[in-house]
């Protein structure tokens, strides 16, 4: 496996391993084949692991944990906070909402920990940037977390570069983490280029625009609870006119002899060596399928051929209902 660099001291595989659909989101996954598929993907290579306080919540980190156990001293676990949570009977539940103050910013910090069974946090994200907060106090904060040894880098959540800028002048940045493929290119708006400006690694999550660019998403693979189905682009006629573009691909693939989501993963390697996909997959063989797409070399050509046969312009819907659009690029 490729390795790439994340800031100043992470070096990680060049393709990682989104693991929110073990627990959260898309209707999980058995305990066991949820460790299965994480085990195999650190004997193919993949050597960095997302996920989150939000996952779950709380539940997600525990089950990345118990897998990469083993593990430990040779992959690089990312976990992120940022959101606000109640407790009530023993149950966390999101109410909604970011609380990046300081104290929050340590205490989630502390928990992430002791879920994870882990003595330190490679790369600790805002999961969101909070509006209520100054950027320099929550990176003020994360910073001293690395000065206690709990900590090893620090990363932002679709941050603006404006945002990524006074973070970075606050404490070294190493990586941020938007959505990002063919069909959401939200952070070419000047987020990649501040990024490579600033030695920040660039994490694109959905490289796959949540399955449908893989070709094969049909409405019935959504289970009850798949929160992809409170998503304006799969919804009704929106769902419909998204799959072709996913189907447009999968064509596009087949003529060269891969899937379509090694070309889509192969399009966003491509666009420079900064960027660590972070693709979300449940099942062995597509996490396989997708560490296949780090060997897929593009030339300037045929990405600028893919970039004008799936376009964002194509994409029918917003990526986000609009409320969860207002807590992105801040």
């Amino acid at each position: 496996m490729k390795t790439r660099k994340l800031g100043r001291d992470l070096e990680v595989s060049a393709i990682g391993l989104g693991c929110m659909g073990f627990s959260h989101g898309y209707g999980g996954a058995e305990e066991k084949d949820a460790i299965a598929a994480m085990h195999r993907a650190v004997e193919i290579g993949i050597s960095f692991f997302d996920t989150a306080e939000a996952y779950g919540p709380l539940t997600n980190e525990i089950l990345v944990g118990k897998a990469l156990k083993p593990y430990r001293d040779t992959v690089t676990i990312a976990t992120k906070f940022g959101f606000r949570y109640e407790t009530h009977g023993g149950k966390t539940k999101q109410v909604g909402g970011t609380n990046s103050r300081p104290d929050n910013v340590r205490a989630v910090a502390e928990a992430s920990l002791k879920r994870l069974g882990t003595e330190v946090i490679d790369l600790y994200y805002q999961h969101r940037v909070d509006p209520d907060v100054p950027i320099e106090e929550t990176v003020g904060a994360m910073g001293d977390l690395v000065k206690a040894g709990k900590i090893r880098a620090l990363g932002l959540s679709e941050a603006a570069q404006a945002t990524i800028r006074r973070a970075h002048a606050e404490h070294p940045i190493a990586a941020v983490q938007s959505e990002y493929s063919l069909w959401t290119r939200d952070p070419e708006d000047g987020v990649l280029e501040t990024c490579h400006e600033l030695g920040i690694g660039f994490v694109p999550f959905s490289p796959l625009g949540r399955g449908m660019l893989t070709g094969t998403l049909k409405p019935e693979d959504l289970a009850e609870g798949d929160f992809r189905k409170g998503l304006p682009r799969f919804q009704g006629e929106n769902f419909d006119r998204n799959a072709a573009l996913g189907a447009r691909l999968a064509e596009f693939a087949k003529d060269k002899g891969v899937t379509a989501a090694q070309l889509a993963l192969a399009w966003v390697l491509h666009q420079g060596d900064f960027i660590v996909p972070i693709p979300g997959a449940r099942k062995i063989r597509n996490i396989e399928d997708n560490v296949a797409a780090t060997e897929m070399v593009l030339d300037d050509a045929e990405a600028e051929e893919l970039g004008r046969l799936i376009s964002p312009d194509d994409a029918a819907g917003a990526r986000y209902t609009e409320a969860m659009m207002k807590m992105t690029n801040l």
